[in-house]
């Protein structure tokens, strides 16, 4: 049974893009966007945001299929320290179709890894996806 599960590649330009994006200087929230290339079973970019807040990239998401997100996100803490937390958003939404959900999610792990992330999230309802969610999910790495 688990032969039949897909691990799609990262994509080397897309590889590339997510070094940069580690490493960007600016201080605004940003995000990538990465879907699957179901054909060559490959994941790529699909779009790059810049000064973009979790309720207007909620509303860029495809209603009923999976996608990857990286968020730079400027994250302003009680005491007033300003840091700026790289997150790993899978978005697999309900309603998707059970092998895209599946190729989703074997994927998954081979772009955490290439990206070198660590805070890693999911969400199955696209709603979940605000500020205030997203501090309750930093929460955990104070």
């Amino acid at each position: 049974m688990s032969s039949s599960l897909v691990v799609c590649e990262v994509d080397e330009s897309l590889k590339e893009k997510l070094k940069k994006f580690r490493f960007r200087k600016e201080t605004n929230n940003a995000a990538i966007l990465m879907k699957i290339d179901m054909v060559k079973q490959l994941v790529i970019l699909e779009e790059e945001y810049e000064d973009i807040s979790l309720d207007d990239l909620r509303e860029e998401l495809p209603e009923r299929q999976p996608r990857y997100i990286v968020y730079s996100y400027k994250y302003v803490h009680a005491d007033g320290r300003v840091s700026y937390p790289l997150c790993f958003i899978f978005s697999s939404p309900m309603g998707c179709k059970p092998e895209q959900q599946m190729m989703y999610a074997g994927s998954k792990n081979r772009l955490v890894q290439a990206a070198e992330l660590t805070k890693v999230f999911e969400t199955r309802n696209a709603d979940d996806l605000t500020e205030e969610w997203l501090k309750h999910q930093l929460a955990f790495f104070r």
